[in-house]
């Protein structure tokens, strides 16, 4: 690359960064009260932790989660609230009308639980066990996907009794398998999205939130433009030529040239891709190849993830590794194929949306409490609405102010704090309340 076009892709890029900054700082001299009482929320902050602890008890995998579905059916039509169920299989949507008219705003909250048993004191933790891709195993809310549910559970009670103050409507999305749903399934944001629940009525805008593990309780953290990446995974499969471990000259080890190939990956990402423009990962997560120690096997395969929060990039380190992959086994005696499964698109918030939002975040956390965070290589299949309609997908802080040891995401120790949780059923309300009355 010519230094002139380098030059030129800096300037574009500050320029668009520049316009996000006009965009979240005219936002701040809209500074405003909250649109209903204190009290409205302090009212319902027991009854949303008493679902979170119930359906933190009760998890359910992608695509199997029916009581969970029936439970917030059932709560939502308690209030009143219009319900479709089966949507992408297991999802429920509500439709709350408001009394004036108006555009659509959608709420969304993922359902699922993951196949990790949990290994934590709380008195309401999960002993449920399951079946994941044959095997049994534990169930957990690992990754606090209770809390999204209970809180959107909290601001459809919330809302449901001010349809006064609300002018269009507002959308409810309980959405099943965002972990991904089981293999030969579909499931999740996109089937969604292609079953139409962005449609009757149209959304005008979606907005969803993510409990963080790190991120202290009273703290929000967003992000415009790419905030998540985009997830692809990717299965490569090895032919070698089998014989005796003892005589690894009288065949092609499968083993050794995954060993080559894991290597040379990593290339692609320390040598290859601007990470000055942005983040992007190669991981090797699984392994599979051999019966016994003294024979070198005739296959092998990988499984792994491709992390990128670029789509120029993606599409670069797609090629690259499909060229690499073959070459490299070649080179060593044997062959090898490359399949690339696109998962979860590149969450991307609107920057017009974000700074039009950005008062609201400020006023129910205060602006002290609302961060602008850097881009995460995690994936959410948020992003299949975003890339229907605009979106606004933040984090949540859900440790314990503190707290020095905050356990990760999708691990057996993952805690929340439940003292989070009232502050996500305040902002997620407020935001659809001043969306629709700007």
């Amino acid at each position: 690359m010519s230094i002139f076009k380098q030059i030129t892709n800096h300037f574009n890029e500050l320029m668009k960064k520049t316009v996000v900054a006009i965009f979240l700082g005219l936002g701040t001299f809209a500074q405003a009260q909250l649109q209903l009482p204190v009290s409205d929320y302090e009212k319902i902050e027991a009854q949303v932790i008493e679902w979170r602890h119930d359906i933190h008890q009760n998890p359910e995998l992608s695509n199997q989660e029916f009581k969970t579905a029936a439970k917030i059916a059932a709560h939502l039509r308690s209030l009143g609230i219009e319900v479709t169920t089966g949507v992408a299989k297991t999802g429920v949507v509500g439709i709350l009308k408001g009394d004036l008219p108006g555009k659509v705003v959608a709420l969304r909250a993922d359902i699922d639980a993951l196949p990790v048993t949990e290994r934590n004191d709380l008195p309401f933790k999960s002993t449920v066990k399951g079946t994941f891709m044959g095997e049994k195993v534990g169930v957990m809310h690992a990754c606090g996907h209770d809390t999204h549910t209970a809180i959107l559970m909290g601001v459809a009670s919330v809302l449901s009794k001010h349809k006064d103050k609300i002018k269009g409507s507002v959308k409810f999305v309980f959405q099943p398998a965002e972990e991904g749903p089981p293999p030969g399934e579909e499931g999740g944001a996109s089937l969604m999205v292609k079953e139409g629940v962005l449609e009757n009525p149209s959304v005008d805008a979606i907005f969803g939130l993510h409990i963080n593990s790190v991120l202290p309780v009273g703290m929000i953290g967003y992000k415009p433009l790419g905030a998540m990446a985009a997830s692809d995974r990717f299965v490569i499969k090895v032919q070698g030529k089998q014989t005796h471990g003892s005589q690894p000259w009288g065949g092609v080890d499968p083993i050794l040239i995954c060993a080559k190939i894991i290597d040379g990956l990593q290339t692609i990402i320390s040598r290859e891709s601007d990470l000055t423009n942005e983040a992007a990962v190669i991981t090797v997560g699984k392994i599979t190849a051999g019966v016994r120690f003294n024979i070198i096997p005739e296959t092998a395969e990988m499984v792994g993830t491709i992390r990128t929060l670029d789509y120029k990039m993606r599409d670069h380190i797609g090629k690259r590794m499909k060229e690499m992959v073959s070459a490299i086994a070649t080179a060593y005696g044997g062959t090898a194929t490359v399949e690339i499964v696109n998962g979860a698109a590149i969450t991307y918030n609107d920057a017009n949306l974000v700074g039009q939002m950005l008062p609201t975040l400020q006023k129910t956390a205060g602006k002290d409490q609302v961060m602008l965070m850097k881009a995460i290589t995690g994936a959410e299949d948020f992003s299949f609405f975003q890339e229907k309609v605009p979106g606004f997908y933040f984090f949540l802080g859900g440790n314990t102010p503190g707290n020095q040891e905050a356990f990760p995401h999708h691990t057996p120790d993952f805690k929340i704090d439940d003292a989070g949780m009232l502050l996500g059923v305040k902002t997620l309300s407020e935001m659809a309340l001043d969306y629709l009355s700007q």
